[in-house]
């Protein structure tokens, strides 16, 4: 074990977290930023969010769910995370052409989650098998030179389908469409033995603050815009559904095994987490 994992656990120093700056992320957060003395937070994309955990540059990563599958040494803090049950949209694909005639995919590869999902779906549910191009998250561009593109986080959340006269499929309904479960996008997760029972219970009850704070939290990402606070509560309230309770759990081990025999992912797994 190294010292800052050994240090972590003792609570000598600040545990060292890498944080998603979207809004979905901040019910989460909204806590551990008011406690620096026992959260070091940064915040980053999701894909840097896991490339930080890999290398051990941070101990605990709020990182897309997929990442999980990357090391055997990962866990998940018990009760915590993002998903939904039905439209989340702030994941979305946006096309210009009917699903059927989608013949490729401008991708957004900011999370590797979202990815994975949007191949999933059109292995599974559509029934095609586009061409997937990575690309900036700059929509105007993606559905101009592509059929369609995959969006994430604000960007999507804030995306005006009906002004690019494209169409917006939220990915969050078409997986619980297909599979009658929620999906998680993003949760807690850090190598085996890198937090104790408290930590795991300071997380739990810094979402339930967060969730709590709706209002406060709507109003400091819209920085004074009522109209624009108005839509990020209702986004909160409304599409984003926080936890990791059995269904949440099923619907996650659903998705990381389809993964694995799509072979975006190295093997099967099953979910592990820390001792809560």
């Amino acid at each position: 074990m190294n010292p800052s994992t050994r240090l972590a656990r003792s609570g000598q120093v600040a545990v060292r977290i890498g944080a998603v700056g979207y809004l979905n992320a901040r019910p989460l957060t909204w806590a551990l930023d008011r406690s620096p003395e026992r959260w070091q937070v940064r915040y980053d994309l999701p894909a840097v969010c896991a490339r930080l955990l890999y290398d051990g540059e941070v101990d605990l990563g709020l990182v897309p769910s997929i990442e999980y599958l990357r090391s055997d040494q990962y866990r998940f803090v018990p009760g915590v995370g993002i998903g939904s049950r039905g439209p989340v949209a702030s994941v979305a694909l946006f096309t210009r052409r009917p699903l059927a005639e989608i013949r490729h995919i401008a991708i957004d590869t900011s999370s590797r989650t979202s990815v994975t999902l949007i191949r999933l779906l059109c292995q599974h549910r559509y029934r095609i098998a586009p061409e997937f191009v990575p690309h900036g998250p700059h929509l105007v561009e993606m559905v101009r030179d592509y059929d369609a593109g995959l969006l994430i986080g604000d960007p999507a959340l804030e995306a005006d389908a009906n002004a690019l006269g494209v169409t917006k499929i939220d990915l969050g309904a078409e997986w619980t469409a297909m599979t009658g479960l929620p999906f998680i996008y993003a949760a807690w997760t850090g190598r085996a033995g890198v937090i104790g029972v408290e930590h795991v219970r300071l997380l739990e009850q810094a979402q339930a603050e967060g969730v709590a704070s709706y209002p406060a939290i709507a109003a400091e990402y819209a920085q004074a815009n009522g109209a624009s606070a108005q839509r990020a509560l209702a986004y909160l309230r409304d599409n984003m559904r926080y936890g990791l309770g059995p269904e949440e759990a099923q619907g996650l081990q659903m998705f990381l095994d389809y993964a694995a025999d799509l072979g975006l992912a190295p093997k099967r797994r099953t979910l592990e987490f820390f001792p809560g």
